[in-house]
């Protein structure tokens, strides 16, 4: 892997890891409603940038390891 390739995967792992986090952090916010899938899926969908939810949908499709289970459940959503 060249060196300009190396240090762009590594910028996106970093980005992907912080919206990994920002995305448990909604869903912990938002996941004592009845509703929550719905609520956090409709939360990313609305504010988040089509590039931050590929990112998100791209990592969740690797397997998604440090997704919580509600984020988890949510993204099925946003696959439509």
């Amino acid at each position: 892997m060249a060196a300009g390739e190396k240090a762009h995967a590594e910028k996106t792992h970093g980005e992907t890891a912080h919206l990994v986090s920002m995305a448990n952090d909604i869903a912990a916010n938002l996941d004592f409603h009845a509703d929550a899938n719905e609520r956090i899926a409709d939360h990313i969908k609305r504010f988040w940038a089509p590039r931050m939810r590929a990112l998100l949908l791209e990592y969740a499709a690797g397997g998604g390891e440090d997704l919580s289970e509600s984020l988890s459940s949510a993204l099925d959503k946003l696959k439509d």
